[in-house]
């Protein structure tokens, strides 16, 4: 038997637009003020040193000053104008070294004790532009110091390395300083920046998603074309899509109109054969003629009703309510089969509806029900559910009260003009007609056998 629907490709996780575009524009925005935060902090660190600096090379000139004055008593060298200098070991130091002879001892600050300082040119720093050298080295007491040292050549009175050292902790703490209140800012920056792109990704994006939901809503039948304003960037999307759903009508509109004219066309020539055929009563060609002409027309009937129903399956957005149909065929096979009293009942879900036309459905149902109560002894039920999933299916199940079938009668009646009882009326056609319908809508019809008994005939099809 075929499946009861064609099976829905496996699912590949994918991610929605709405989400790819939050994600690429929070990424860059978190990169983008990353850079930006590396790149200030390195600005402000170096501000810092040259504010620093700036300090250290005023004290310099003070000393080198003081150094090019001969009769300069020892205590100015203590007075700079700096009490850190005087404190021991304090972090801020001077020195004077005399470089053209070992016999004179350097000069310092009361702070360096009997320390000494080491020299940025023994540790391969060039002169600067101004003359001066200055960088990082380790202190006395394991400080990091930023030093400025420049050399001074005074002729006759000697030559003389002068250099002047500062604790660069002020410098580490107003740059970390920096760095907090930076990355607080920014991190707020960031909340702003991705609440706003949240704000624009799910506004910018709200006419697609209407779009979505209007398309699913005519596919689903709630919905016969795209309504409403939209955006000019998406307006055209909607024009585009009303004017394919109107052009797939104009299309399924005219295949009907050929199928319903062939039908005619084919019928006329059929009609005339079986009149002459007819009229000739004795005559064993005009009885051949009558019995292939018959096929034909069930032949013709069968392929017909096959292109109908498939032009008609290309149209999108219909929808059927199940349960008026099954109790308008119920009222009427009640009629029909009166005078056997056949019970009918109907169990019937609420809110079902059939993905497809209504007269597909009445001939479906209305085939199963009619051989239900040919076969019946006095009851048939006929009940339909609903199987929600990622292809949403309806079940409509007719059991009746006959002897049933085995699984080669069972085989039997599904082909098509396939008779087990010449005695009951019918041309053979109905449970075919029944699985070719299911087929083109993607369903099955499976035979079994019903709890009172009798046949058990088990209609698949999609669902809305």
């Amino acid at each position: 038997m075929p499946s009861p629907a064609v099976p829905a490709p496996p699912r590949r996780r994918t991610t929605s637009l709405a989400t790819r575009l939050f994600l690429s524009a929070t990424a860059w925005v978190v990169v983008i003020l990353a850079i930006t935060g590396i790149v200030l902090s390195s600005v402000y660190r170096q501000a810092s040193e040259r504010a620093f600096d700036r300090r250290l090379n005023l004290y310099l000139r003070t000393i080198i000053a003081e150094v090019a004055t001969p009769d300069a008593a020892p205590e100015q060298f203590q007075s700079i104008g700096e009490p850190l200098f005087d404190l021991p070991l304090s972090g801020w130091y001077w020195q004077i070294v005399r470089t053209d002879t070992d016999k004179v001892e350097p000069r310092a600050s009361r702070s360096l004790w009997d320390r000494k300082l080491p020299r940025l040119a023994d540790q391969g720093v060039e002169l600067g532009a101004s003359g001066v050298r200055q960088g990082y080295v380790e202190g006395p007491e394991g400080q990091t110091l930023r030093m400025v040292e420049r050399p001074v050549d005074l002729g006759a009175d000697g030559k003389f390395v002068v250099t002047v050292a500062g604790d660069a902790t002020e410098i580490f703490e107003e740059t970390r300083t920096f760095d907090y209140y930076l990355a607080g800012t920014f991190i707020a920056l960031s909340i702003g920046l991705v609440l706003t792109t949240i704000f624009q990704v799910r506004f910018g994006l709200a006419p697609l998603n209407r779009i979505s939901h209007s398309i699913a809503d005519i596919r689903s039948g709630r919905a016969e074309r795209l309504e409403g304003q939209f955006p000019v960037e998406i307006a055209p999307l909607a024009r585009e899509t009303n004017a394919l759903i109107e052009a797939n009508r104009e299309i399924v509109e005219r295949a009907r109109t050929h199928v319903g004219n062939l039908a005619h066309a084919i019928k006329t020539p059929l009609s005339v054969l079986v009149n002459e055929a007819a009229a000739r009563p004795g005559d064993p060609l005009a009885a051949k003629v009558m019995e292939q002409a018959e096929i034909m027309r069930n032949q013709v009937a069968h392929h017909l009703e096959r292109a109908r129903i498939a032009a008609r399956l290309t149209v999108v957005g219909t929808v059927t309510e199940v349960e008026p149909v099954i109790e308008a065929l119920r009222r009427t096979m009640e009629k029909i089969h009166r005078d056997r009293a056949i019970q009918l009942r109907t169990e019937i879900a609420g809110g079902l509806k059939f993905r497809g036309e209504r007269q597909d459905l009445e001939e479906m149902v209305g085939n199963l029900v009619d051989n239900a109560c040919k076969w019946a002894v006095g009851r048939v039920l006929i009940a339909a559910t609903a199987e929600r999933g990622p292809t949403p299916l309806l079940r409509i199940i007719v059991d009746d009260d006959g002897r049933g079938l085995s699984a080669a009668e069972q085989a039997q009646v599904a082909r098509r003009g396939q008779r087990l009882d010449e005695s009951k009326p019918g041309s053979g056609l109905g449970l075919a007609i029944v699985v070719d319908l299911a087929a083109l809508y993607g369903g099955e019809l499976i035979l079994g056998h019903a709890p009172a008994g009798g046949l058990r005939a088990e209609l698949l099809l999609p669902a809305a």
